[in-house]
């Protein structure tokens, strides 16, 4: 079996432009995941007939703080509208606001008004969601490589906070590369996560590139995907270490299984 693989066009093919790169992973027979859509044309990329995974959910604000919750939400109602132009079905959001991949206003103790901030949020996205026909995903990041002080941010937190939504249009990025440098045991973190998956994301460890150039043994996720009953997306969120090619066909022989 094969499960929906996508890949994210802004890490492959980089000596393209966006559109280019977009064509050439549908090409291939990939859907494409991007991140921010507020620095892209749409249009150009709806023009291109290739299908959208997902993409970032939101332009600004904090899921932990109250008023950082409501821009999120406010932020999130402009991506829902580049998502109708796309079809995206999965809009990304992150506990923390992320500024070139870092925290915009690190934190590094975690109160119980802070769950509860990212709770109410994510309820309103829930409802948003809802309304559009979308699915918003909180994904969980690293705070040890790449992302150091967004709290809320391991993938034990962020199932924590899913499953205390309980919004069939709130779901999680369980994004493996990060959970594996900040907590390992990936098989049964997929197995945990079960029904709250919206999507996974995948990149190898160390070097953040495709399966099999590090230390995580792909083949044995996709068993534990496929045996825990997950048909969903998985998404390949990572750099190519040679060839982009090379590196999709790689990421595609993986998460084939007999």
């Amino acid at each position: 079996m094969s499960f929906d693989l996508a890949v994210c066009a802004e890490m492959v093919f980089t000596d393209l432009d966006i559109v280019e790169r977009v064509r050439r992973i549908s090409d291939l027979g990939f859907a494409v995941e991007i991140w921010s859509f507020a620095d892209k044309d749409t249009d150009a990329l709806a023009a291109t007939g290739a299908k959208f995974s997902s993409m970032t959910g939101y332009l600004h604000g904090d899921l932990y703080d109250p008023d950082g919750a409501r821009e999120v939400v406010r932020t999130a109602q402009e991506a829902v509208k580049a998502a109708e132009v796309l079809g995206v079905p999965r809009l990304v959001v992150h506990p923390g606001e992320l500024v070139n991949g870092q925290a915009a206003r690190p934190r590094q103790r975690v109160t119980g008004d802070m769950w509860l901030a990212a709770l109410r949020g994510l309820e309103a996205l829930g409802e948003l969601g809802a309304d559009a026909g979308v699915t918003f995903c909180l994904e969980n990041l690293n705070t040890i490589v790449d992302h150091p002080g967004v709290p809320l941010a391991r993938a034990k937190d962020t199932l924590a906070l899913i499953e205390g939504v309980g919004h069939p249009n709130v779901k999680m990025m369980l994004d493996l590369y990060h959970a594996q440098i900040g907590e390992g045991n990936l098989v049964e973190l997929v197995r945990r996560a079960g029904p709250a998956i919206g999507e996974i994301q995948v990149a190898d460890v160390p070097g953040r590139c495709e399966p099999g150039t590090g230390e995580i043994h792909y083949p044995a996720i996709a068993k534990a995907l496929r045996d825990s009953g997950y048909r969903g997306t998985v998404g390949m969120e990572a750099y190519a270490s040679g060839d982009s090619v090379a590196a999709l066909e790689a990421f595609r022989a993986a998460f084939t299984l007999p």
